[in-house]
């Protein structure tokens, strides 16, 4: 493979993680922050990038952005309520506001499930005009998507520094030693939620303007890719406490996944199998840590095995 190619399927990756990310530093929040299990994620990303799709076909891309982080808020909202206010397990509401979606996401587009944008202005349209006759004139995509990144990356950082952020972190560290604070865990918990879907909901917002196309299943198995790459990072800073390289490994643990999905399409792999891919992937994660724990016991036992199998000098 010729270095040209691998720079631009290193491009790819790097763009298509970079947009994942944002759905990655949501599940970080929800899943490693809040320890809620959120499977709306699908939805609420289908969700995002169906309302920024219209906002910005009727000619307002740079509102679709807040838009869909709002549409994203709502619908976190809804899996809070669902949890804390009506008793529904996480994984119950997180499913059950999933399915809503997918009706409220046709009704939305007026029962089309794609809505091409070809001829529409987006974002990324006015980056590459800004960008014109300078060095950067073809990294427009990449520019736009890296800012958003390091904007979610700040925040993050600063908002779980403060009172509030700190309250969420502890909620879902113990929800009962919040309560005896006197701090109401139902409305931490819906805080949280409603900033993580609002991620996911500009993560499906961006992706659907760099692809000039929205489609209502261009979030089906997002939750799955989050998650693993959510996992990916965490091999990578696994024991680092500081919250600066935990998301920044999240961001990375988004385009290594990308980089194996996109290696595996450059090696003719069919797309059927990508799931798969991404299955094995958070298998690997999964067990990774477990095997890593048993690894010197494993060895201790084959040395033994290999010590028992070996004839005593004075039995010869």
């Amino acid at each position: 493979m010729s270095p040209d190619k691998l720079l631009s399927l290193g491009q790819t990756a790097l763009e298509l993680g970079l947009v994942n990310a944002l759905t990655v530093l949501a599940l970080f929040l929800s899943y490693s922050m809040l320890n809620v299990c959120d499977l709306s994620t699908d939805g609420c990303f289908t969700l995002g990038a169906a309302v920024g799709a219209l906002v910005a076909i009727s000619g307002h891309p740079w509102l679709s952005i807040p838009a869909a982080m709002l549409a994203g808020s709502v619908s976190g909202f809804v899996t809070a309520t669902l949890q804390m206010r009506m008793g529904v397990q996480s994984l119950l509401a997180g499913i059950v506001v999933n399915t809503g979606l997918y009706s409220l996401n046709m009704a939305l587009t007026g029962n089309k499930a794609t809505l091409p944008m070809n001829k529409t202005p987006t974002v990324f349209v006015f980056m590459k005009n800004a960008l014109k006759d300078t060095p950067f004139a073809g990294q427009s995509a990449l520019i736009v998507m890296l800012i958003a990144v390091v904007l979610a990356v700040l925040f993050l950082c600063f908002f779980l520094r403060t009172k509030l952020g700190l309250a969420i972190r502890a909620t879902g560290s113990n929800a009962d030693m919040v309560r005896s604070s006197s701090i109401n865990p139902a409305f931490t918990t819906t805080v949280g939620l409603c900033v993580s879907n609002a991620f996911t909901a500009l993560s499906g917002c961006l992706m659907a303007q760099q692809q000039k196309n929205y489609e209502v299943n261009m979030g089906s198995g997002m939750v799955t890719v989050a998650l693993a790459s959510l996992l990916i990072g965490g091999v990578i800073f696994g024991k680092d406490k500081r919250m600066t390289l935990r998301l920044v490994g999240a961001v990375i643990g988004a385009f290594l996944f990308r980089l194996v999905y996109t290696l595996a399409l450059r090696f003719n792999m069919p797309a059927f199998m990508l799931k798969a891919v991404s299955s094995v992937i958070v298998i690997i994660a999964l067990s990774g840590s477990y095997f890593k724990d048993q690894l010197p016991f494993i060895l201790k036992r084959l040395g033994l095995r290999g010590k028992e199998g070996t004839p005593d000098a004075s039995a010869r």
